[in-house]
């Protein structure tokens, strides 16, 4: 087992939020898969919600009778500081988190305890970094948000794909997303309060750029892309202007591998124009929607979080994306592709993210870091093992 820090603790993985929609998903997982002598437990901030969880998941793993339960609050800093320091890695699915998640983070930074959390919410990922990475750094812990559907595919997709590429020489790599998916309350609520709160999100960007060290020989860019026709993929591209090309874009400032000079755009890809057109007009709507907070609170309580599609539905969900990368001479195009984005396969990257975490070798990092920084091959891997599609489509 990986044992970074050199403290022996009762946990090595702690999943908190386990009682929520996606949590719940994420604890059958770990229920499933943890391998024996990982000793993991649940926490959230009701002992009679975890005790129901509890009960079902014994009926499929009788073993999971005597899961160790943690309540905490998420504004309770002085429980949460007593949770982190129980455990090697915190799981967190606890949103939207620029509301519930910051005392996590701080109480996980102070204690050296790695965490892992589902947030696509960019204001929140650049205010942890201003606020928390200096810490983390110190005390050894790795900050990695954004462990499930944001953004492990397109942050590894990416990752896959430059290894195919030649090194040092500069590279470009466009992603392109395709999903048949409903998304559960707790995600909507997340949506609503980034698009609400674009001012602060812009922000919170400009700051951490003003606080981020410069890349000194090499440049690393995730310019947002403009709409147009695909002849490679035979679908129209729309930017996607979300956490995903952030994240990519720090993974590529980290790793020298992604050469001397690197560029990614993120895209929607939609086979109809109309369809094309439809959607950025309703994101359009209703990004002007979040921005009256009455209208907002509406709209969030038509979708309550913990709710989310049941087991059929997401049974016929799916994504896939695809990239296309260039360099040296040479292109390749590579795909990612597994079930329902959601809520199945982000409980599994999540439960394999806290694994991985917890239990591999990898290598030595720490602060605020993204998933193909801090765990590369070794999360890579266990997706494909876990049954996530990497793989490359064509090159020449």
């Amino acid at each position: 087992m990986n044992r970074q820090h050199g403290t022996e603790r009762p946990w090595d993985i702690v999943l908190f939020g386990a009682t929520g929609f996606v949590g719940s998903l994420t604890a059958a997982y770990l229920a499933a898969h943890a391998p024996d002598g990982c000793r993991w437990a649940l926490a959230g901030r009701s002992l009679p919600r975890l005790e129901r969880l509890r009960e079902r998941l014994a009926l499929t793993d009788p073993r999971c009778a005597d899961l160790p339960l943690l309540t905490a609050d998420a504004d309770d800093a002085e429980a949460l500081g007593e949770l982190a320091a129980s455990t090697h890695v915190v799981a967190s699915t606890v949103g939207p988190y620029i509301r519930y998640g910051e005392k996590l983070v701080a109480a996980c930074a102070d204690a050296g305890t790695d965490y892992a959390d589902l947030t696509g919410e960019p204001e929140f990922v650049d205010r942890m970094y201003l606020r928390h990475d200096t810490r983390a750094r110190e005390t050894g812990a790795r900050l990695v948000h954004a462990c499930g559907f944001d953004s492990v595919p397109h942050d590894l997709g990416v990752y896959f794909t430059v290894q195919r590429l030649p090194e040092g020489v500069p590279l470009t790599v466009d992603g392109f997303v395709r999903a048949g998916a409903v998304f559960s309350g707790g995600t909507f609520a997340s949506a609503l309060s980034a698009l609400g709160r674009g001012r602060q999100t812009a922000r919170a960007a400009r700051e951490r750029r003003l606080h981020e060290p410069r890349l000194v020989g090499r440049r690393a860019r995730a310019p947002q892309g403009s709409p147009h026709f695909s002849a490679s993929t035979g679908t129209w591209a729309l930017p996607l202007p979300t956490l995903d090309p952030r994240v990519v874009e720090r993974s590529a400032r980290a790793l020298e591998r992604y050469g001397p000079d690197f560029r990614y755009r993120h895209f929607a890809s939609v086979k109809h124009l109309p369809v094309a057109l439809g959607g950025t007009a309703a994101l359009g709507v209703l990004a002007g929607a979040a921005q009256v907070p009455a209208v907002r609170d509406w709209l969030t309580g038509r979708y309550a979080p913990g709710s989310g599609p049941d087991e059929e539905r997401r049974r016929r969900s799916w994504f896939t994306v695809r990239f296309i990368g260039e360099g040296g001479g040479r292109r390749v195009l590579t795909e990612v592709s597994g079930g329902d984005p959601g809520y199945d396969e982000t409980a599994k990257m999540l439960a394999q993210s806290a694994l991985c975490l917890a239990l591999d070798e990898l290598p030595a990092t720490s602060g605020q870091v993204t998933t193909a920084a801090a765990m590369g091959d070794a999360l890579l891997d266990r997706l494909r093992s876990a049954g996530i599609g990497f793989r490359v489509a064509a090159a020449r």
